[in-house]
């Protein structure tokens, strides 16, 4: 490449950069601004609707409620969706299209009819089993179906889980050492993508909380803004921030993985490395 056409290209991405960048800030810092207002135009700025935050009862309780539902979701989502998808592709790849329209469906229903569905079901839930907030984690992992789909789709597809499966199987593992010590490893970053996705789902999700009489941290945002703008704002802007180091986490996590295995690639002796690893699966010591 010229160097002429490289500047070009760097210029091009530093202005779509700051274009997303000013797109994405600037209502953020909008919002910061309008929290951090006082109580007339001419009052000083003042941090009292950040500190409300941990003041506020409903806040309190809703936010680690909100944590509890993101990790939950995202546990169950892996635990279902990655090892019927896994075994659709290895063992029934005809029927790989209707589970990815299964999977799919949840973006072409409207979430009030969704709602609709399963009150009665949530209903009977609470009143023959538990009335916890936590319940909603199952219906949680319909909604982030199609989101979490996708990103382990792509990440199945940038591996050859056949071959990687069948040497593994070869050398003495079984299924879960497949999956846990050859396919996780290999998608980690589409893993990390998927949960992502779910949590940030998770995290602004209103109207099911909503509508089944749940309190989670949409809704008190909703309840505490009737009272108080100033805090609500801080709140969502808080959210913002942590949802956006989460994805500043998660695009730094698997660089390092990928830059090691190119760095394998082109030293050699690489077959010391898989030795043990063989040896791993068949249950042979190291020498």
């Amino acid at each position: 490449m010229s160097r002429s056409r490289r500047i070009k290209l760097q210029v091009f991405r530093a202005t779509i950069f700051i274009l997303l960048g000013a797109f994405f800030l600037l209502p953020i810092g909008a919002m910061f601004e309008f929290s951090t207002r006082g109580n007339s135009v001419t009052a000083p700025r003042t941090m009292e609707a950040w500190a409300a935050i941990f003041q506020t009862a409903d806040l309190v309780k809703a936010i680690p409620v909100s944590l509890e539902l993101a990790l939950i979701t995202s546990v169950g989502m892996l635990v279902l969706l990655l090892p019927t998808m896994v075994w659709v592709r290895l063992r029934l790849p005809r029927i790989h299209r209707i589970v990815e329209f299964l999977c799919l469906l949840p973006l072409t229903i409207p979430a009030i009819a969704l709602v609709v569905g399963v009150a009665p079901l949530y209903h009977w839930i609470e009143i023959n089993l538990s009335d916890s907030i936590l319940i909603l984690s199952f219906v949680y992992l319909i909604i982030v179906l199609p989101y979490s789909y996708r990103a382990l789709d792509a990440g199945l597809a940038a591996i050859d889980i056949k071959t990687l499966s069948e040497a593994a199987r070869s050398l003495g593992a079984g299924w879960g050492t497949v999956m846990m010590r050859v396919i996780v490893p290999n998608m980690s970053t589409a893993l990390l993508n998927a949960c992502m996705l779910s949590v940030a789902v998770v995290l602004g999700e209103f109207t099911f909380a909503q509508l089944l009489y749940f309190e989670n941290l949409q809704v008190a945002i909703a309840y505490v803004g009737l009272v108080s703008a100033g805090t609500s704002i801080a709140v969502s802007v808080a959210s913002l921030i942590f949802a956006f180091t989460l994805l500043m986490i998660l695009s730094f996590f698997g660089r390092p993985r990928e830059r090691v295995a190119r760095e394998e690639e082109l030293l050699p002796g690489t077959e010391s490395r898989i030795l043990p690893l063989r040896n791993s699966f068949i249950g042979v010591p190291d020498k």
